[in-house]
């Protein structure tokens, strides 16, 4: 298991059912960046990752 598993643990077992936009979810990654400029490089990465989901891959 890795360290980020706790806290996606966490978020499954306390907010997983409920229901959110994609919209609501990049504020909380702006909002998140902002209070914590450190990690504008991975949260940019997972946005632009979870954009690209439906891209066909280039093999």
């Amino acid at each position: 298991m890795y360290f980020t598993d706790r806290g996606i643990e966490e978020l499954e077992r306390r907010r997983g059912e409920e229901e959110v936009t994609l919209g609501w979810v990049a504020e909380q990654l702006r909002t998140f960046t902002d209070l914590n400029p450190d990690f504008e490089v991975p949260v940019e990465r997972l946005a632009t990752w979870l954009a690209r989901l439906d891209d066909e891959e280039d093999d």
